[in-house]
C-alpha cells in the first residue's frame, strides 16, 4: 500500500500532507466561511459523502487544524483553531488564483444549484433590501423537478434561511433563469443586467428588489478579481 507520506522535511510537502487529501481544502473553505455543524458542512460540500466527511475532520482535528466540542445546543461544533485561522490567506489566494487562470468554460461545466444556493444565502446582504421579511424564488426551468425550485427568504432581523420546499410566503421577487447563467453572475463572469436583456434570465416582482439585485445578492468573494483568462 503506497504511504501518505511525502518522506520529505520541506514545509511544504508537510504542509500538503494535511491539507491535499481530497476534499479536505473545500472543509477548510467551509469552516473559513464560519459553518460549525456538521449538517451544514454537509450543504457546503455536497457531493462528499457523510463517512468522508467525518473521516476528514477528524483528521483536522488530529493535526490541530479544527477543534470539536458540544456547542451552547449540546450539538458538537467544529471551529478552527488559530492553526486553522492561519489558512485563510492561503484559501483565499488558492481560490483567487483560480479565479484569475481557470478557464470559465471550465468552471461553468461544474453547476450544482444546492451549493450556489447555499452560497448565495452564505453571502446575501439584506442591507439593501426594503425592512420586513423578504422572499425570493429562484426557478431553474432545466433541472429535474426536485432541484428547479430554491427559496431564499431574509427575515426581519436580517437573517437568510435557504428552502428546498415551498416555505408559504408571499414571493417578493421571482427569478428564472438557466443554472448557468445564475452561476457566472454569482461568479462574476457575467452581469445581472446583462443576462436580463439578453433574455435568459427573468425578474417578476418586486421592482425595486429587481433593479438592486446585483447589489444584495452578494457575490462570490472572489468575483470583483481581475481575470486573465476566459
Amino acid at each position: 500500500m503506497e504511504s501518505a507520506s511525502y518522506g520529505q522535511f520541506c514545509p511544504v510537502s508537510m504542509a500538503a500532507e494535511i491539507l491535499c487529501s481530497r476534499w479536505t481544502i473545500l472543509v477548510v473553505r467551509e469552516l473559513l466561511c464560519g459553518t460549525t455543524r456538521f449538517n451544514d458542512l454537509r450543504r457546503g460540500v455536497p457531493r462528499m459523502s457523510p463517512s468522508l466527511l467525518s473521516k476528514r475532520l477528524k483528521e483536522l482535528e488530529q493535526a490541530g487544524v479544527v477543534r470539536a466540542a458540544p456547542g451552547p445546543s449540546g450539538v458538537v461544533e467544529y471551529r478552527l483553531t488559530p492553526s486553522g485561522e492561519d489558512l485563510r490567506p492561503i484559501v483565499m489566494a488558492l481560490g483567487g488564483w483560480g479565479h484569475r487562470w481557470v478557464e470559465s468554460q471550465v468552471s461553468l461545466k461544474n453547476l450544482d444549484p444546492s451549493l450556489l444556493m447555499w452560497d448565495m444565502r452564505r453571502w446575501l446582504n439584506p442591507a439593501p433590501l426594503p425592512p420586513g421579511r423578504r422572499t425570493i424564488h429562484f426557478l431553474y426551468p432545466e433541472l429535474p423537478e426536485s432541484r428547479r425550485n430554491w427559496w431564499l427568504v431574509v427575515d426581519e432581523t436580517g437573517d437568510v434561511d435557504l428552502c428546498n420546499a415551498d416555505p408559504g410566503f408571499e414571493v417578493d421577487l421571482m427569478v428564472t433563469g438557466p443554472l448557468r447563467s445564475m452561476t457566472a453572475v454569482w461568479m462574476g463572469l457575467a452581469k445581472m443586467q446583462q443576462e436580463v436583456s439578453a433574455g435568459r434570465i427573468a425578474l417578476d416582482g418586486d421592482a425595486r428588489l429587481a433593479r438592486s439585485m446585483q447589489t444584495w445578492l452578494g457575490l462570490s468573494p472572489f468575483a470583483p478579481g481581475d481575470r486573465r483568462v476566459a
